[in-house]
């Protein structure tokens, strides 16, 4: 996993906020990018995975570029809010294998409230439209791991489970029943999620139930839910800035 710092929403509960919000990181070139891209096909990873690069697609683009020119063949996995504009996402057009995009909100108040991002949910739906057509329907190799295609993630918050009964049934509608989902649980109140008492606490089991219940009465096929115990801080990356620099041995 390649994290990129800075990050074009300013989530209130976001877990990275150390390089998301207060913009740790180190600065490289954008050859420096691309080794760093092949060093972990040298490490035999099954992918290259790119987390919150939207703030620098053009260097994204071009760094990709180069590191198929130079020998990278494994899948590149682009790990994104779903923040995005369809012009940028067309940089990527043929360099990106596997898109892996949010779908926080169908609400543009939560969306405001929560992201300072009122226009997210419109943003968000033709990002992960224009994804699709990119992708296509998913392809997987002879283990059965994902080469190509898209899997959507939605985060489910405290009190807002209605909202996502309204993102799952705006996939079914716009993108069909055999869409990949990920329900994610791991909510887990930190940064400034303090300052909002509503979803200051983590998420009931009743609340992830209702939006697993939700996905199949409305026919979705395939999904990925998550254990209550994936609600913890330890998941949270350690940023040390090690493997940046230089190749590690």
């Amino acid at each position: 996993t390649v994290f990129f710092s800075h990050c074009n929403l300013r989530c209130v509960f976001c877990q990275n906020h150390i390089i998301s919000a207060e913009g740790y990181g180190i600065e490289i070139t954008v050859e420096r990018l691309g080794e760093i891209f092949l060093e972990q096909q040298e490490k035999q990873y099954h992918n290259v995975n790119l987390v919150s690069a939207a703030p620098y697609l053009p260097q994204t683009a071009a760094a990709l570029e180069w590191a198929k020119n130079h020998g990278l063949t494994i899948p590149v996995v682009y790990n994104s809010s779903g923040y995005e504009s369809v012009e940028g996402l067309r940089l990527l057009d043929g360099l990106v294998d596997v898109y892996l995009p949010d779908l926080k909100y169908h609400s543009n108040e939560l969306a405001e409230k929560y992201s300072a991002a009122k226009d997210y949910p419109d943003a968000a739906q033709k990002a992960i439209l224009e994804m699709k057509r990119q992708t296509g329907e998913n392809q997987y190799d002879a283990d059965s791991m994902l080469q190509k295609g898209m899997i959507l993630r939605h985060l489910i918050l405290p009190g807002c489970y209605r909202d996502s009964f309204q993102v799952l049934d705006w996939i079914r509608e716009n993108l069909g029943e055999d869409t990949w989902i990920s329900l994610l649980r791991q909510y887990t109140p930190m940064y400034g999620a303090a300052n909002y008492p509503e979803i200051n606490r983590r998420l009931t089991t009743f609340e992830y139930e209702k939006v697993v219940d939700h996905f199949f009465e409305i026919g979705l096929k395939n999904g990925f839910t998550q254990e209550k115990q994936s609600a913890q801080s330890s998941y949270t990356p350690l940023f040390d800035g090690r493997g940046v620099l230089q190749k590690e041995e």
